[in-house]
Order: structure tokens, then sequence, then C-alpha cells
């Protein structure tokens, strides 16, 4: 580079760093504004000669992560010295010795919690599930740790522009797949949407790009009908004496996207893309009074939908949010969905964890972000499940939607959406859910499986001659509950496979026959079960008796055996045979190769997606069946891409051959008269396309048909769409696929 070009980085550097401090600047005393430039300092050094993928010099992006970390989610100094340091450790040979040495032992922490759990958000390697269960122990130490972290994943996800494109679809899968629920469940909004939107820019670009095309379109009127709404609503507030202010809010690209897919419908037929919110400024003791004073302002003037209020304010979310959702009928026949919260809840909304430092969430001084690190270690602590399972397990939680109810007393608990009396009672106290022998809801007794609704009151009732039953796990939703009866369930479990162990020993001493490896194994595979510990358990339990064990040993000396293995050299014979014996091909039909060798391997095409030639494929190595063919917008893409990266494989297709395959389309629309009939004929007459499969029905005026269709690749199927919307009557073709 030129000595022009250096100074020019030179002063972009010191321009950003000054915005830094500048944002800083209410925060600081002088001790705090000389930790953050030494931090800057040692930065710099530790980077020098680095850069990004970009061409950039690398110190740009700690420095971009600390003003996320102070401007965004509102964190001190020590958080924003932290993350100008983030990487140091890690990418330069400075040590923690150095850290602490150089700034204390509280940093120090944080650092060493960044450093360890660096392979989790390190953009060159998949998401492993076991690193995420460490991630997750540093939350108990400092929850700092992972709103860095956060941000660090924020600025990778803003530049990945020059990354390579598979790259790229990894990296947002394990952003949407984990990192958005996490901050969501942290109380981060604004980065969860921001996450959120971005991995949709990189896993469904097409889908992205149309959206964003589309809200551009509609912006300016949509806009300024809300502020014509929010004038009306300006008057008739202020005449009742309150405090406030008015925003107007877009809905995330993502959640437009989501709302769609969920309930079938196009962008035209999302009424809430935008929002208005009320803002209210009151003291704590009168903010739920006055925003409750609001609400009735806005329903006297505008005719509120009653199925679409959501009162956070009385039963605040599980990451702290509180909030009045009301949808009202406005001027001109439009829906408008409009927020009411005070300023306090406003800060909490937008900046979740870092705003509760700055307020108290109850009497008891603990806040509900403590409460769920306080289960999140109760997860850790009580579970022995795979770490893949751990994790899908995990964000479950985080995702799930809540429900309140009350113990006898009238003590509110939140419990996942969907949970039973078993949940109830392991929220009490394990020991509680461990007897827990019947429940008693809202005064009258239910089964353990009983699903509980917002405010039931339970009463649970308990015996110490009860165990846990297998059942049980049908019964419960919650982590807590899943790992106490699995823990207790394996226990018993054990004990029992012991005794079988025991018992089989003896038998087999009897007829002094020799215990073997081996011969354990046989009996495995002979009574079809899925290892030797599964022995054992039928064999405490006397499932597995003496004349099965006797019936073994007669077939284990000679019969079964020998017909088992003639079977399979007969089999694998058969199959030799059958390959010599096919002609060879004349010509190669449309293929895939995969790798960048562009190998030509076995593979099978994935039932959840049913790729065609011309779609945007990868393929997934399989533990039992080889490699499958999925689309890049397979719905078990985005789990595939965050869990199991290494197992992907680019792939190609090689067009040869034609060859047909199946693809099933969705067809809505009003009923019309022969509308089955001017369907059949575009693609049985006009296409000349074999339908396989047809199922069309009608209820009041409309109707909605099932088509499977045989077609040659992506092209072919896309000309039928064009032409089957084009039918009078027929709203929307969609082609389907299966739902992970």
């Amino acid at each position: 580079m030129t000595e022009t070009e250096l100074e020019q980085e030179q002063q972009l550097i010191d321009k950003e760093f000054k915005a830094l401090m500048r944002g800083m600047k209410d925060r600081m005393d002088d001790e705090d504004r000389d930790l953050i430039k030494r931090a800057f300092h040692l930065a710099k050094d530790a980077h020098a000669e680095v850069r990004r993928k970009s061409g950039e010099p690398y110190i740009l992006h700690p420095i971009a992560v600390a003003q996320i970390v102070s401007k965004e989610i509102g964190l001190g100094p020590a958080s924003v010295a932290s993350a100008l340091i983030h990487d140091v450790v890690e990418d330069s040979d400075y040590t923690l010795e150095d850290i602490e040495r150089l700034f204390d032992d509280q940093i120090a922490r944080i650092i060493d919690g960044l450093t360890k759990i660096s392979g989790v958000f390190d953009l060159d390697v998949s998401l492993q599930a076991e690193n995420f269960r460490k991630m997750l122990l540093t939350i108990s130490d400092d929850i700092r740790v992972i709103l860095i972290k956060l941000a660090d994943r924020l600025h990778n996800m803003r530049t990945m522009e020059s990354m390579p494109q598979h790259k790229q679809l990894k990296i947002a899968s394990e952003t949407l797949y984990l990192y958005a629920p996490l901050a969501h469940r942290i109380g981060l909004f604004n980065i969860k949407t921001e996450l959120e939107d971005l991995s949709l820019k990189y896993t469904e670009p097409e889908v992205y790009r149309d959206i964003v095309l589309k809200l551009k379109t509609s912006q300016a009127g949509e806009l300024k009908y809300l502020k014509s709404f929010s004038q009306v609503l300006n008057k008739h507030l202020k005449k009742e004496g309150l405090d406030f202010t008015i925003k107007q809010r877009t809905k995330s690209i993502y959640s437009i996207r989501k709302k769609m897919l969920n309930q079938g419908v196009g962008f035209d037929e999302i009424y809430d893309k935008y929002a208005v919110r009320i803002i209210i400024n009151a003291p704590p003791e009168r903010e739920k009074a006055e925003c409750w004073k609001a609400y009735s302002v806005v329903t006297d003037h505008f005719r509120p939908n009653t199925e679409r209020l959501r009162d956070w304010i009385s039963a605040p979310k599980a990451n702290g949010y509180e909030s009045l959702h009301t949808t009202v009928m406005g001027p001109d026949g439009h829906w408008v969905e409009v927020q009411i919260r005070s300023v306090r809840m406003d800060e909490v909304a937008e900046k979740g964890y870092a705003a509760h430092w700055k307020y108290k969430e109850d009497a008891s001084g603990q806040s509900k972000l403590d409460r769920w690190i306080s289960q999140i270690r109760e997860m850790l602590e009580n579970n022995d499940t795979s770490a893949i399972d751990f994790v899908d397990e995990f964000k479950m939680n985080l995702i799930a939607d809540e429900i309140f109810v009350f113990t006898p007393q009238g003590d509110m608990k939140i419990l996942p959406a969907g949970s039973s009396p078993l949940d109830f009672a392991f929220n009490i106290h394990t020991d509680v859910g461990l007897t827990t022998l019947g429940a008693k809801v809202n005064g009258r007794l239910v089964p353990l499986n009983y699903r509980l609704q917002s405010g039931d009151q339970i009463e649970i009732i308990t015996s110490q001659k009860q165990k846990p039953k297998e059942e049980w796990l049908g019964y419960v939703v919650s982590s807590k509950a899943r790992n106490n009866i699995k823990s207790t369930l394996k226990s018993e479990h054990k004990e029992v496979a012991e005794d079988g162990k025991a018992i089989l020993e003896r038998k087999l001493r009897y007829i002094k026959v020799k215990p073997s490896k081996n011969l354990i194994q046989e009996m495995v595979k002979y009574f079809g079960l899925k290892n030797s510990s599964e022995l054992y358990y039928k064999l405490g339990l006397k499932i597995i008796d003496n004349p099965q064990i006797k019936q073994f040993m007669r077939d284990q000396s000679g019969g079964f055996y020998n017909y088992l293995k003639k079977r399979i050299v007969g089999r694998s014979k058969k199959s030799q045979q059958k390959a010599q014996d096919r002609p060879a091909k004349t010509s190669e039909k449309r293929f895939l190769v995969f790798g960048n060798d562009e190998e030509k391997l076995d593979y099978k095409m994935a039932k959840c997606c049913n790729p065609i030639p011309g779609d945007d494929v990868f393929g997934f190595i399989t533990a039992t069946e080889g490699i499958k063919v999925h689309r890049k917008h397979c719905p078990n893409a985005v789990y595939l891409n965050s869990n199991m990266a290494q197992r992907i494989m680019k792939a190609k297709w090689i067009s040869t051959e034609q060859t047909r395959y199946s693809s099933v389309l969705v067809i809505k629309g009003i009923d019309t008269v022969g509308l089955v009939n001017k369907v059949t004929q575009i693609i049985s007459n006009d296409l000349n396309v074999d339908i396989r499969n047809m199922n069309i029905a009608g209820a009041e005026g409309i109707f909605e048909g099932i088509i499977t269709v045989v077609v040659q690749d992506k092209l072919h199927l896309e000309k039928i769409i064009e032409k089957l919307k084009k039918v009078e009557g027929v709203d929307s073709v969609e082609r389907r696929f299966a739902e992970r």
C-alpha cells in the first residue's frame, strides 16, 4: 500500500475510535477513559498486520464490536474495553496472564470466557454442540461474555459480503438456529431482529430481496397513513394529560416471511406490517395505570380486535418484556397494531439485560434473567443427553411460548406453553415432581398429562411410594422435568440391569459357558436389542427368561447362525451377479457431482424437499444412507448447516439425458365451475405433463388442491406454475416441501 493509503486507513481507525469515545462520554470518568484507551492501543498492536477477508484493517472489527456493546446493548467501560481486546489472546502472542497484569482480574475473566468459547462463534468452523454447552457454562460466571459474543456475531453478519457463499449459508444458518433465539431470550430485541433479517438475506436471498422491494414500494403510503392515524391518537392522549411519545414501527423482514409461511398468505395479505408504539413517561408506581389509561383512549376512538389483545404488563415475558399490544380498526378499514409501554419498559425491551442493571426487577432483588440463568445451570447440571440433543432441547426452551399459573397460595409461576401438572410439580421442587401422585387444577382432579392453561391454579398430591414412570416423559415439556425424570429412570434402569447381568452370568456358569463380549453381542442381535445394557435390563425384569436363553444357546450352536450366514452370503452373490449381468449404459442420465473435485458419487434425493434439476442443492453425508441431496432452502437446511456443517458437500447438476422428477404443487383460489377440468387440460394436454396424483377440495366457495406432477427440471416446473396462475379463480400456486 502507498503511504497515502496507509495514512487514510489510520485516519479512519482514529475516526471510529473517537466516535466510540464520544458515545461513552456520559458513562465514564478519567479512569474509565484511560482503561478504554489502553485496551484500544493493545488491540491495535496485537492486530497491527492483520486484515479481514474484505481487505480492511482487522482493528476496525473490535472497534465496531465495542460500539455495538456500548451503543446498542448499553454496557459500561469494562465491557467496552473487553470488546476491544476480545480476539487478542486467541489471535496474537498476548496471554491471559498479560491481560490480567495490564488490566485486572475482572477483564481477564471476561477475556478467558470469550477465548474459551471462540470455537462456537468462529467463522471458519461449524457450530459444535459440545462447545455450545461449554458456552452456556460461562453465563453463570459473567453474562457479559455472551453479550459481547453476540455483538461480535452481529458485526460479522453485517460484514459477510466478501465471504464464500457456502460459508455465508453456514454462518447464517447457525445464527438463525440458535443465536437469534438466544438474543431474544436475553431481551435484546433489536439485535435479535437484525440477526434474523441478515440470516434470511443469506439463507433465502431471493425471498429477502422480494420482501425488501415490496416494503419500499408500499412504505411511503403506509407511513403516511400511520402519521395521520398517530395525529388522532396524539390529540386525544394529550386531552387526558398523558406525557408520551409516538413512534411508527415497520415489521421485520424475517417476521413478515415467517407470517407468510405460517398463514399460507402472500405479502399483500399481511395486514400488520406497520405499527404504532406509544411510549408513556411515568414514574414506576404510575406506569401500569398510565399504560391502561392510554389503552382506554385508543379503544375509545378505534374499534379493537379483542382476540388480539396481549397483556404483557400484568404478566411479563420470561425475558422481562413488558408491553400492551392491541390491534384496532383504523380509518378506511385498515387494521393497525398499537403497542403501549412505559419509557422503562421500552428500554428493557430494546436493551434487555443491560437495562436490568438499571431497573430493579422485583422486591426480592432477583431479576427474571437471573432466574433464567439459574434454570440454565440446572439444565447443565442435570443433563446427560448427547450434546446435539441438548442443543435442540435448549433451543426449544429459548423459543417456547409461556403460560402463567398459580400455586394454592396464589404465587405465580411461568411455564412453557403445553406444560402439564408434572412440569408445575418439578418447577416447585425436584422432590415434589419425583413423588407426584396426582394433581388438582382449579379444585378438580385431572390426569397427569392434562395441559395447563394460563390462569390455572394447581395443587400437587404427593406420595413417598410414588416413582417416575417411562410414560411421564411424554407428559412434560420443560427441561427440568424431563432431565430429572430421565436421570431417575436411568438410575433405576442401571440397578435392574446390574441384577440382570448377575442373573445371566449365574445361568451361563451353570451350563459352563464363559460370558464373553462376543457372546453378549450375539445375544443382543438374537433378541433384536440395541445394546448389552438393554439385554441386562430385560433379564433383570425377567422379560427374557430361562426358556429363551436355552433356545438361544441351541440356535447359537448351529441352526440360526448358519442360516443367517448363508442368507447374507447368498444376498451378496446375487447382488454381484446382477451388476455383472446389467447391460452397459449407452448414455448417461442427468446426475450430480460433489465437492471441489466434482466427483461422481452415489446419492439419493431427500424426501423432505424433493430436489429437481435447477434447484440450488447440497449433499449431506448421512450415517446409514450415504449422500442425501437437499435443496439449499429445504426446511431442514438451517438445522443441518448449523449442527453438522462438516458433513455438508457442495453439489452441482450436470445436464445430460433428461430424467423425470416428481414435484408437489399446492393450488388455492375461488371455486369456479369447471376449474378442475381447466387445470387438468393445462397440465396434461397443453403442457404434456403427467399427473401422478391430484386432490382438489372446496368449501364455501374456496378451494385448495394438491397436485403431484412429473417434470424435467426447475424451469419446466416454473412454466407449469406460471400457466396455472393464469387460470380464472386461481389465487396462488406454490411448490410444497415437507416440514422438519
